[in-house]
């Protein structure tokens, strides 16, 4: 079995959240910015980069919300072959610099921000409410 290792971060606004478009070819959805660690590379470090490339913004952390582990059987790969086990790490953050932009050529193709109320009419995935509900936000 894979195992992929992500930093994400939650970051709010006032009553926005921060999301980025995962442009899937078979299953594109909003999900929080963030990404798979460099080899070698800290967590930490991963979740800042992964902002930055996504949304345009410049980001500390603030604390780590928790972890999140999930299974993806070999029929629900996107990419590769066999089960994937999928170990996120969710930080809080908060924007110091920047200005909102798309990423080009990555994962994803969007980012925007959006009214915490408005979150469960997205599609999106499902660490997006894992994400929220760590920070104490409601999807529903």
């Amino acid at each position: 079995m894979d195992i992929r290792v992500a930093a994400y971060a939650v970051i709010t606004d006032g009553d926005r959240i921060l999301l980025a478009h995962w442009n899937s070819p078979t299953r594109p959805a909003w999900t929080m910015p963030g990404g798979g660690l460099d080899p070698g590379e800290d967590p930490m470090d991963a979740a800042v980069r992964e902002v930055l490339e996504e949304t345009g913004f410049h980001v500390e952390l603030d604390g780590i919300l928790g972890t999140d582990s999930q299974v993806i059987a070999a029929k629900d790969r996107i990419h590769g072959v066999g089960p994937i086990q999928a170990l996120r790490i969710i930080y809080r953050a908060h924007v110091v610099g920047g200005e909102l932009r798309n990423e080009e050529q990555g994962s994803t193709d969007e980012a925007a921000w959006f009214r915490i109320d408005e979150v469960a009419s997205l599609t999106r995935v499902g660490l997006v409410d894992t994400s929220m509900r760590m920070a104490g936000l409601a999807t529903a």
